[in-house]
């Protein structure tokens, strides 16, 4: 009898392990997938081609910029369309999957010009809010960003 129960609890343990594991290397995949998307944001700005990050935002995006001004999807591209870059690069991007939700962090370096032709050099902190949708992609639903200051 005691055997039996032992096996059985080795067993238990033994399943136990297994789901961590597959759900530490989802979670890696997860991770993995959303810095792509972030990679192809940041080209979306290197190239100055929002279309490149449209597919990427929930239509229901809330964007917070270095502002202060909270943004929709529609005005969000609107801004980036009028921005203009010489350089964009990231640094210090990190990524934790919780589920279906993952939040992105990193810094940002940006140089070019706006709308009116005034000259930026922004150096921010960013973090991005990201969710599984039903259709299996990951959309950027919040973003928000802060100046650094030096």
């Amino acid at each position: 009898m005691m055997n039996k129960r032992l096996w059985f609890v080795l067993g238990l343990v033994s399943l136990g392990g297994i789901s961590l594991s597959q759900a530490q290397q989802s979670s890696g995949a997860a991770a993995t997938a959303v810095a792509a998307l972030e990679n192809q944001w940041l080209q979306s700005q290197k190239t100055n081609n929002p279309d490149l990050v449209t597919p990427l935002l929930a239509d229901r995006i809330v964007s917070t910029g270095n502002d202060g001004k909270v943004e929709n999807k529609a005005q969000m591209l609107a801004d980036a369309k009028s921005r203009k870059y010489e350089s964009a690069e990231y640094d210090d991007v990190q990524v934790m999957v919780y589920g279906n939700t993952a939040i992105a962090t990193g810094a940002f370096r940006g140089k070019g010009t706006d709308a009116t032709g005034k000259r930026f050099n922004d150096h921010d902190r960013w973090t991005d809010t990201w969710i599984k949708m039903p259709s299996g992609n990951w959309q950027c639903v919040a973003t928000q960003d802060s100046p650094i200051k030096t």
